[in-house]
């Protein structure tokens, strides 16, 4: 049974460090991270049975794939509040030499990272082939994959969904971040994606509808519930709405906080409303 308010205090902190590593690297997406949170925070800190001693082929785990690598900020502040690496390497993200990259990378051997990711379009046709490596291998365990709502733009994506119908790679768990939000606006204006749902369903995809993936038992749920439906002969997708900058109010349901870092004043705005829990913030150095 999941500690919801355990939780939410995590994903507090976890905003905090997205925030502290934005305005400190000067660059960076801070708005679909702060959106996501609550997701990252559910999968690691209650859904995936994962070890953060990392061991690249995953066998006998659950795998995590980022697609829409940008918001590497909430991933990495997950990956080391979950264990991976010591939290005080967050204040490195993005700098010269880091593990840290904008966009995850494999070359700097970052624990949790297994595929370089960014490039959109890529992440759901990575996470296919590595459920059904699983298959293959006889491991039971399951593969969840995160894309942006933009990135649905992509034709690889719908080149992949059909993919996974047909061959029934039903160990695979896909979440779309609704946050209606792309880099040049909103993505209603750029490429309307409609009734994106009904989409994946006509491409033979179990759909969950998640409303407010900003709702930390809300998003606890449609995981558990997702988890519940594999093994059914079909891959699932979780239509997950968020609003970008969650929790950051200057900062909420606008397309311009894609990727823009606050100043030292929004910083400490930003800081003022996330209340610091059990955990504590990193050392800026």
């Amino acid at each position: 049974m999941a500690d919801i308010e355990k939780l939410k205090g995590i994903a507090s902190q976890v905003r905090r460090d997205i925030v502290r590593m934005v305005h400190g690297a000067k660059s960076g997406h801070p708005g679909a991270s702060l959106g996501c949170t609550e997701y990252f925070v559910a999968l690691y800190f209650h859904l995936m049975k994962h070890d953060p001693k990392f061991n690249m082929d995953g066998k006998g785990e659950d795998l995590f794939f980022l697609s829409n690598g940008h918001i590497s900020p909430v991933w990495y502040s997950t990956l080391a509040r979950s264990g991976y690496f010591e939290v005080g390497e967050l204040h490195t993200f993005r700098r010269l030499d880091s593990r840290l990259q904008g966009h995850p990378a494999t070359a700097e051997h970052l624990p949790g990272i297994r595929v370089a990711s960014g490039s959109l379009g890529q992440g759901l046709s990575v996470a296919i082939g590595a459920a059904q490596a699983k298959k293959l291998n006889g491991d039971d365990r399951l593969v969840f994959v995160l894309m942006g709502d933009g990135e649905q733009e992509e034709g690889q994506i719908w080149e992949a969904a059909m993919y996974a119908a047909h061959h029934k790679v039903d160990n695979l768990i896909a979440t779309v971040d609704r946050n209606g939000q792309q880099i040049d606006g909103p993505v209603k204006e750029i490429m309307d994606l409609m009734d994106l749902g009904a989409k994946y369903k006509a491409f033979g995809w179990q759909v969950i509808e998640l409303e407010n993936g900003n709702d930390m038992e809300a998003v606890v749920k449609a995981l558990e519930q997702a988890k519940g439906m594999t093994g059914k002969g079909s891959p699932i997708m979780i239509n997950m709405h968020t609003e970008m900058g969650y929790g950051v109010k200057f900062m909420m349901g606008s397309h311009k906080w894609h990727g823009v870092a606050p100043n030292d004043d929004q910083l400490q705005e930003a800081l003022n409303q996330l209340p610091l829990g059990e955990l504590i913030d990193y050392l800026s150095k």
